[in-house]
């Protein structure tokens, strides 16, 4: 088929690569000249596990290509995916600028062209419910008759993982009340569910809410563990121990129970606001999506007040590494990072920041510019450091050397955000380390050089 994909984000380019991957002849569509530029000279302008060699793959096959001509977009596609940002308002809403904008186009597009073949226009962003009437609105009148149906077609990647999720989705959701588009969307993705994984066929408006439902829910099951990671720091137990007693039971599962600093990314804190908000304006108050989201709020800074009675209420001029920058690991993404929170917070009580990223350094330099150091690697960042802080659980961070760490550290003082180091292993390398939920390891600092 020939697809034309609008917008070359995290959701678009995945989307566009992958689809090329099974065959189809697909156009990406950027306004961004000089990432269009990058993307036609092989350069990836994302980092995600996998991708590169897809994109690399299918522009030497002629299957992918890239321009900055929306029409000629709209010509090339017989389905026409929008993948477009819709960033969260002032509000807590979700802003719909790109996706209406980009609708009138195509409804001037058409209008211009009354015997176009048949077309579908698919919303790939996450939007409000009710989006994929509005669109359908806004072309309609732009081009009254034109032969065009909208589906809703919500993402469920993750980053880190989305080339695997597209290429082997656990469930496809398209929503459309046209058999006809319905038929033209299983075809595409037939390919991607040869083991047997569902196609659900829905109305718009419940697909629409599927997405937000989905992302909600997984981010109220990180807010709950969060709670009870808290409630365990008061009373002594580890959190742990309860999360293991909780997966084990099939209704609750394993994932979304561990505990840390809270969630971030471009779904998660979005989502859950522009659903919250959504109900306030059809008149139904969420209450559990409001405490999800203060809970959340609350929980990226939690570390600090460890970090201010540690260092008896005072941070000035102490040296902090941070290990981890991106809010997830194996991606460059920044979006909502709690690193970023933490970083403003110790900032403000005059620390001084080093800090180190695999991927998402180049992201935080254009945010902080020379507030921080930034880091070679991660022992880099030890040097002289009055203490490490660690904000996303990347794997290289799991095995490090510790007692390079201590010989370069001021002090051998961990604060955990992530729970990736083991109680007994601390303590018995000989570190300070605090954690989220479990208890404390505090050494005596006489003894700390005797390790």
């Amino acid at each position: 088929m020939k697809i034309s994909v609008i917008g070359t984000g995290y959701v678009g380019l995945v989307t566009g690569t992958c689809l090329a991957e099974s065959g189809n002849d697909v156009i990406c569509v950027d306004i961004n000249e000089e990432k269009v530029k990058q993307m036609q000279n092989g350069k990836v302008p994302i980092y995600e596990p996998g991708l590169e060699t897809l994109f690399h793959r299918n522009i030497k096959a002629g299957r992918l290509n890239f321009t900055t001509d929306a029409e000629e977009g709209f010509e090339h596609g017989e389905i026409i995916f929008l993948a477009l940002p819709t960033p969260e308002d002032e509000d807590g809403s979700a802003d719909l600028s790109y996706v209406k904008s980009v609708a009138a186009q195509i409804g001037e597009f058409l209008s211009k062209r009354p015997n176009s073949d048949y077309k579908i226009i698919v919303n790939k962003s996450t939007v409000p419910v009710g989006t994929a009437d509005e669109v359908r609105k806004i072309i309609e009148d732009q081009a009254p008759g034109a032969d065009f149906d909208v589906v809703s077609n919500p993402e469920f990647l993750r980053e880190g993982f989305a080339v695997d999720d597209f290429m082997k989705p656990e469930r496809v959701v398209i929503g459309t009340s046209s058999e006809r588009a319905a038929e033209k969307m299983k075809k595409l993705y037939k390919p991607f569910v040869r083991s047997g994984n569902p196609i659900l066929i829905m109305d718009e408006k419940s697909a629409e809410i599927t997405k937000y439902a989905s992302n909600a829910f997984l981010a109220m099951k990180i807010s709950f563990m969060n709670e009870i990671a808290n409630f365990c720091e008061r009373v002594g137990a580890d959190v742990d121990k309860v999360r293991i007693g909780m997966g084990t039971d099939s209704r609750i599962g394993k994932r979304f129970l561990f505990p840390g600093i809270g969630y971030g990314g471009s779904c998660f804190p979005k989502d859950v606001k522009a659903l919250y908000k959504t109900g306030l304006d059809h008149g139904y108050d969420f209450k559990i999506l409001k405490s999800v989201i203060e809970v959340n709020e609350k929980q990226r800074l939690s570390l600090i007040p460890k970090l201010l009675n540690f260092f008896g209420g005072d941070l000035k001029g102490k040296k902090i590494a941070v290990w981890g920058l991106a809010f997830k690991p194996e991606t460059d993404d920044i979006r909502e990072a709690p690193s970023l929170y933490i970083i403003e917070e110790l900032l403000k009580h005059g620390a001084e920041i080093t800090a180190y990223d695999p991927e998402a350094m180049e992201n935080v330099k254009r945010k902080f510019g020379d507030k921080i150091q930034y880091a070679s690697d991660p022992y880099d960042a030890l040097k002289d450091a009055d203490a490490l802080l660690i904000s996303t659980e990347w794997n290289a961070f799991r095995s490090p050397d510790f007692k390079r760490m201590k010989e370069l550290m001021k002090e051998p003082v961990v604060f955990d955000g992530r729970n990736i180091y083991d109680l007994d292993q601390m303590r018995n390398h000989g570190f300070v380390y605090y954690s989220v939920g479990r208890p404390q390891i505090n050494v005596k600092r006489k003894l700390w050089k005797e390790f």
